[in-house]
């Protein structure tokens, strides 16, 4: 699964009111209040157990529909080889030889439209999974700034908006624990969904 890249516009303003008697400590072991700080979407992604976990799922997804339609077109192009044989050996009538060649458009056709319906499910399924991804991130930064210790937090990442940012204003440690603690919770009690294998499921 390719990256989500819509995650670093989607942190890159993360606003709330601020309490400036507020504290607490960054990367850099200073106390910041009621200022921006940053939070290194490219070491989040990486560390993030569950991204990890739902990329894991989509490639797993993406293998099994590619391996599903190579095994379609195999069968597929043995019966128009069977076809072809069968007709230069003058083994069907002209009858035979325009049902098969009816029957083998609307198979190639069938094989087509399989292909496009499980790619659109497995985009959706992966829009969805991008979206909670999101929401999960946000309402846990909405948490991690109770006291209203942060104006604003950003994303940051390499060859992104943010050309330069102190290290003292990275709070991505102290995210990132955060995020893999209670994702670690949640999968204890149970709260987190199994994969939907329905997008790669033969038909």
């Amino acid at each position: 699964m390719k990256k989500i890249s819509i995650l670093f516009v989607a942190l890159s303003a993360v606003i709330w009111g601020c309490d400036k008697s507020s504290s607490t400590t960054t990367a850099g072991g200073k106390q910041v209040a009621g200022r921006i700080v940053y939070v290194n979407t490219d070491t989040l992604l990486a560390k993030y157990d569950y991204y990890k976990d739902i990329q894991k799922e989509f490639e797993q997804k993406g293998f099994a529909l590619e391996n599903d339609l190579k095994n379609r077109a195999t069968t597929f192009q043995n019966k128009v080889a069977l076809f072809q044989r069968q007709a230069q050996q003058g083994g069907l009538t002209q009858e035979q030889g325009q049902t098969a060649q009816m029957q083998l458009a609307q198979e190639e056709q069938n094989i087509m439209a399989y292909r496009d319906n499980a790619s659109r499910a497995l985009a959706a399924d992966q829009a969805k999974q991008t979206e909670e991804l999101l929401n999960n991130i946000q309402s846990y930064l909405k948490e991690f700034n109770t006291g209203d210790k942060y104006d604003m937090v950003i994303g940051y990442s390499k060859g992104g908006g943010v050309l330069y940012a102190k290290e003292d204003l990275d709070i991505t440690k102290s995210v990132l624990e955060g995020l893999n603690k209670k994702y670690a919770d949640d999968k204890k009690d149970g709260k987190v969904k199994k994969a939907d294998s329905t997008a790669t499921k033969k038909k």
